[in-house]
């Protein structure tokens, strides 16, 4: 859609063509659930048109995206040419792997939870359990 401020496209569309999400109704789900923001105000509505210079700020998985829309776009192509259609402005530390490393969510305290395989072994030998 052309307005006389330049081309327009809904956010659920281009939520979509940008390939944040995987269908349509999935962006249009997000969309609705007023979870959005479009330039710092709370959005609902998925018929909201926006245009090249806007931000948004969304929830995607367990991470906070803030993206700048450089482009609408045409059609949903491949990732590289989604991949220009915005500037990702997320910070650093809430990009998935920011702050964490993998193995930081593998690691358990000592006795903590239940006990490995090796624990068990050492526990049934203590307590004469050898089979």
């Amino acid at each position: 859609m052309i307005d006389e401020h330049g081309v327009k496209i809904r956010l659920d569309k281009w939520l979509w063509q940008a390939r944040f999400f995987k269908t349509r109704s999935l962006a249009s789900t997000v969309c609705r659930s007023g979870k959005i923001r479009l330039n710092g105000q709370h959005t609902s509505k998925a018929s909201v048109m926006v245009q090249p210079g806007d931000v948004l700020t969304f929830p995607k998985e367990a991470v906070i995206l803030v993206v700048k829309i450089l482009a609408c776009g045409a059609r949903r192509g491949p990732a590289i040419e989604a991949q220009t259609l915005y500037e990702d402005l997320t910070p650093p530390e809430n990009k998935p792997g920011g702050n964490k490393l993998a193995h930081d969510v593998l690691l358990r305290d000592k006795g903590a939870g239940r006990p490995t395989k090796a624990e068990r072994r050492a526990l049934d030998k203590l307590m004469g359990r050898d089979n």
